[in-house]
């Protein structure tokens, strides 16, 4: 019997990037919706994760948290579903370089952004990113070498990619720039990903 795969969730977090690439992998899983507050904050479900944030995956007893460590994970632990290029292989450098640039310069810059925080120009080279426009542009750049940001193939690296995209743009914290529109209208549309918003909005609080 294949191990159980269990996905940790609440439809109001970064959760909605896993939900996408369980949806692109085919693969049968279980949700668990945790709720912010108490439940998320005590046991059982630090004994998952102790940060007691979402969204977490249990796939047998390997147990993964941070969303871009869990789409790398699923690629790897699902290869039929062809998500990530071979190991070993060349291709694995622009996977693995473009996927944890969205998961920390990206991020960081974007979260930094919404919070009103701008480092001055003296403190950037403590920053790991350095400045959002440094960012934005060496991310402009690999989205306009490619149709898919490791190549010519959709991968992992897209869903985490295209969701820090679409989210930046959806609430004003990243800059209209044609390669950003243009790429997320690549992802947007794919059966998965429609699949995947449709599960996580319908489990919204109704208002």
């Amino acid at each position: 019997m294949p191990d159980e795969l269990v996905f940790y969730t609440n439809p109001m977090s970064r959760g909605r990037i896993v939900r996408w690439m369980l949806e692109e992998l085919g693969q049968p899983y279980r949700t668990e919706i945790i709720q912010y507050g108490p439940q998320m904050k005590s046991s059982p479900y630090t004994d998952i994760n102790p940060m007691g944030k979402v969204p977490a995956i249990r796939h047998g007893d390997a147990i993964v948290t941070e969303a871009a460590a869990i789409c790398a994970y699923l690629a790897d632990a699902f290869p039929e579903a062809a998500l990530a290029p071979a190991p070993g292989s060349r291709e694995r450098a622009p996977y693995y370089r473009w996927l944890f640039f969205a998961a920390g310069p990206v991020e960081s810059a974007v979260v930094n952004k919404s919070l009103g925080f701008d480092p001055p120009a003296e403190k950037r080279r403590m920053l790991g990113y350095g400045c959002e426009a440094d960012v934005l542009n060496a991310l402009e750049r690999a989205l306009s070498a490619s149709e898919y940001v490791a190549g010519n193939r959709f991968s992992a690296a897209d869903v985490y990619v295209g969701a820090q995209i679409g989210w930046g743009l959806q609430f004003g914290l990243l800059e209209r720039r044609p390669a950003f529109e243009a790429y997320f209208n690549r992802l947007k549309d794919r059966p998965a990903a429609i699949r995947a918003r449709q599960i996580d909005d319908a489990l919204l609080p109704k208002t």
